[in-house]
This record gives C-alpha cells, structure tokens and sequence, in this order.
C-alpha cells in the first residue's frame, strides 16, 4: 500500500481492531464485509459490485481481500490489507473464497454477515453456502455502519473540506439561476466548483423547482427559468468519499414575502433544533421542534418525513444516497453522542434550508456556515 490521501495506518489499524471487538463480542471466528462503504472503511478501498468482492476479517490473523483480477492493482494502491486475493473475470468468487478460506482453517468457522447487506441477495447467500457447507453463518447486523458513526479527528477534517466546499459551490450555483437560464447551467457550476475546489468528480445532488415541501427530490429540466421562478439547490460534495450536504433557495428576480417569511420561519425553528443537539439529548425531542413548530406555524398539513440524517463516508457506487443509521424522527429512540455528524433539513411552503452539524462534547457546530437566507438574484445585480 502507498500511503493513503487521507488516513494513517494508524487509524486503519484502530478500526480493525474494533471491528475485532465487536466480532468477539458476537462469537465469530471471521466475518465477510461486501458493501462498499464496509470495505472502504475497513481498508481504505472499495469498489462497484460488477463482480462480488469482500474484505475478510479473522478474529486471528492477517485480513484479506477477494477482488478480481482487474481491480486488485488500485487495491493494492490504497488498501491498508496486504493479503489480496483475485480471481478471473469469468471466474465464480465464492469457490476462490471457500479455497482461501479452506488454506487459512476457516472453512468450518463460525462466519458473520450482514444479512441486510445490499450485496448479498438470496441466491448469492445461496451460492455462499454451497461453497461453504461446513461454515455457520450468523448475522452480525450493520456493524461497520455503527462503527462509523463516531468520526475521526481526520474523517471530520475531511467533512469540514467537503463543507467549504458545498458553501462555496452553491453560491455558483445559485448565480446561474437567471432568467433565460435553466437547472442544468446550476449543475455545471456545482460540478465545476466540486472539481475545481478539490472534491470527488461526481453528480451535484438535486436541483429542482416546485412548491409546498415534496420538491425536494424533483427533476432537473432544462425548461427556462423566469422572474419569480424558485430553485431548490442541494449540494452533495465529496472529499475523499466523506460527504457534507447544503441546501439553499435561489430565487430569480424578487423574492414573494411569503417565501421570505417562511425561510425566516424554517430558519428559526432549525437554529433552535440545531442549538439542542446536545451529547444526551434524546433525538425525538430534536426531532419535535422542527416538526411540530412547523406544523404549529401552518407551514405544513402533515410532516412526513424526518429531519435529519448521518453524515459520513458516501461510496459512489452504492444504491444508497443517503445513511439513515441514525435518523430524526418522532419514534426515533436514541440519542446524540459527541463525533457524530448529520444533514439537519427542513423544507415547508416552497422553501428549503439545511445545514452539516458536526456534534461535540461542547454543543453543535454547524460546519456549512452561509447565511440561513433565500439566494435572491435581483435584475439589477445580474446586469
């Protein structure tokens, strides 16, 4: 391995470790971790599921890593495993794995997965066992997921660039949004500044119009905006994998006082939610006063969705957009530890406002720091 961009080994070393621990704690004697985000995290590499791979951790001995042939040179580059195994194209991994493991003792072993990993279906499970037929699988739940919800003093260094990143890059952004032009030329700004700022080449997050407070997830279109038009902009840099997220209003033209009031509105409630996320607090009661003064203020009928979400190491390949291992919400049953970082959002009457927050043993700290206003492109500051 060359050293890697980001990490010591020191650190890969002190995460191995407590996957160890907690792989004792479930009786297992090796574990198989095959979402990308798990191998990437454990080692510092992780690739597409073109064809399946895994990193595999004995509770004794060397970590190993199953990867075809292609992919095994940019492993080697930045994994912190050594032990790499490939296999042909046209190959099936899991007879090459049941050899590997059957070499290393282990054919018989008490093995541990994550049942709900997004890379392990029935039939491959299926296929899994045939290889294996004197192995015992046990679910070992989301584990690397909770490992990973306490950050690192590197991994919120790398937050915090993905933070002035999403800032700088949304204002870009929302200075493309001008009448006659479209969503699509505040996508180009994004992606430019994400690149250009020293961010992961990838897609920008969603840009979309609408109004009342589902246009979250909307479509990018190339229709022409016009005065009065508003653009919901959500940023989603990477740095390194580690992702902070932004979300702002870009109006074209003047702002309508009611989109005024209820962005000042959102923004109040939001500060009061973010100023309570204290080590302790209970998450539903977080939760509640964003939702319930929303609904208070008349901005929303219903509230349907949550407040807020983890923040962390985003694989690009993954089917997963967001980690919702820790999420906001009014049955939600845990609570807030210093190290952990979440995408706080709000969205009622048209308007939308978010912000990363990183939560410490001294109180919150909002990482993404524009002013919590609509992005207003008047006529004559465009001319």
């Amino acid at each position: 391995m060359t050293a890697h961009p980001a990490f010591s080994a020191e650190e890969f070393a002190a995460r191995l470790s407590a996957v160890r621990g907690r792989l004792r704690e479930a009786g297992v004697q090796l574990a198989l971790f095959d979402e990308i985000e798990a191998m990437t995290w454990i080692s510092g590499y992780g690739n597409s599921e073109n064809r399946w791979r895994c990193v595999g951790v004995p509770l004794d001995g060397a970590p190993f890593f199953l990867i075809r042939a292609l992919d095994a040179a940019p492993c080697r580059q930045r994994s912190c495993i050594s032990d790499i195994v490939s296999f042909l194209d046209w190959q099936d991994p899991m007879p090459v794995l049941a050899r590997v493991l059957a070499e290393r003792g282990l054919d018989h072993a008490v093995i541990g997965l994550d049942f709900n990993s997004y890379c392990m279906p029935l039939a491959r499970f299926d296929a899994l066992r045939t290889a294996l037929p004197h192995a015992r699988f046990v679910d070992i739940g989301p584990l690397v997921w909770e490992l990973r919800l306490h950050k690192s003093p590197a991994e919120i260094a790398l937050l915090k660039r993905a933070s002035a990143i999403a800032d700088a890059a949304i204002l870009r952004a929302a200075a493309a949004c001008t009448a006659g032009a479209t969503k699509r030329d505040a996508a180009r700004e994004a992606v430019a500044a994400f690149v250009e700022l020293g961010a992961d080449p990838g897609p920008p997050g969603p840009i979309s119009a609408g109004r009342g407070w589902d246009f979250l997830h909307g479509h990018l279109d190339d229709e022409p905006l016009a005065n009065g038009d508003v653009v919901h902009i959500e940023l989603t840099p990477r740095v390194h994998g580690y992702s902070a997220r932004v979300m702002r209003c870009a109006v074209v033209g003047e702002a309508p006082a009611a989109l005024v009031e209820a962005t000042t509105t959102l923004a109040e409630l939001q500060d009061r939610q973010i100023a309570a996320m204290l080590p302790g607090a209970a998450a539903a009661d977080v939760d509640a006063i964003l939702r319930e003064g929303l609904l208070s203020a008349g901005l929303r009928d219903s509230y349907d969705n949550i407040t807020g979400y983890t923040l962390g190491l985003y694989a690009p390949a993954g089917p997963r957009t967001s980690d919702f291992t820790r999420i906001f919400h009014p049955r939600a049953d845990w609570r807030i530890e210093p190290g952990m970082v979440f995408h706080m959002y709000a969205s009622a009457a048209g308007a939308s406002l978010s912000e990363t927050v990183l939560t410490t043993a001294d109180g919150p700290e909002r990482l993404t720091r524009l002013p919590r206003t609509l992005i207003v492109n008047h006529e004559k500051d465009l001319a």
